[in-house]
């Protein structure tokens, strides 16, 4: 499979909806070699995502040349390609901060480590949860977040604290050097421009969801 060299990294101008998709295209990749598929085109891969082959090749055009006329994707090939452009095909240390519900599930989600994200420890303020071992990831004070985060080379920070709680541990975790935040907190958070966030509003998707159910009724 050939590509250009010169797109090892997503770029600015690429338009983010392209960039969300990869995520999209490496799934239904990594579930196709589940199945022994060697080769995909991009009608197929089109069809599997609601898409048209014309949007499956020109957003994955903006980061190479990927496939061949007439042969298609190779299965393989492009799975190591997306995980490389997504930064999955090496292990990034995570911590978590909040060790309630969701975070209890998140430390139990099997996905992560085989997306490269190890959860190397979490933080609660609750001295009943701190020092135990939830799912195999032992809970911190928070006094302890900035000698894990640099012991452990952690590079991303989950937030799973109530909204009222949310800034200052983003703050926290900003200070202890993480490069990118995921909030699972229904609050909009403040961080530098050289730290990432990514927030999950569950109530906010539910909304979207009932949106779309009406519609549907209505049509």
């Amino acid at each position: 499979m050939s590509r250009n060299p010169a797109a090892r990294e997503p770029l600015p101008s690429i338009p983010l909806p392209a960039v969300k998709r990869l995520s999209l295209y490496l799934r239904e990749i990594e579930e196709l070699l589940d199945h022994g598929r060697t080769t995909v085109s991009s009608k197929q891969l089109g069809q599997a995502l609601s898409l048209t082959d014309a949007q499956v090749r020109k957003d994955l055009g903006y980061f190479g040349q990927f496939g061949q006329p007439g042969i298609g994707y190779s299965v393989a090939q492009l799975a190591a390609e997306l995980r490389r452009l997504l930064g999955s095909d090496q292990v990034s240390n995570v911590c978590l901060v909040g060790v309630g519900n969701i975070g209890r599930a998140l430390l139990d989600h099997a996905g992560f480590r085989r997306k490269g994200f190890h959860l190397v420890g979490a933080f609660d303020v609750s001295e009943s949860i701190v020092g135990q071992s939830v799912h195999g990831v032992t809970v911190h004070p928070m006094a302890d977040l900035p000698r894990v985060v640099r012991e452990q080379a952690v590079r991303f920070g989950v937030i799973a604290v109530p909204a009222p709680a949310a800034q200052s541990v983003c703050d926290a975790l900003v200070r202890a050097g993480v490069s990118g935040i995921l909030n699972f907190a229904p609050k909009r958070l403040q961080v530098p421009p050289h730290v990432s966030i990514n927030s999950v509003d569950l109530a906010v998707q539910l909304e979207q969801l009932a949106f779309q159910v009406m519609l549907a009724q209505r049509g």
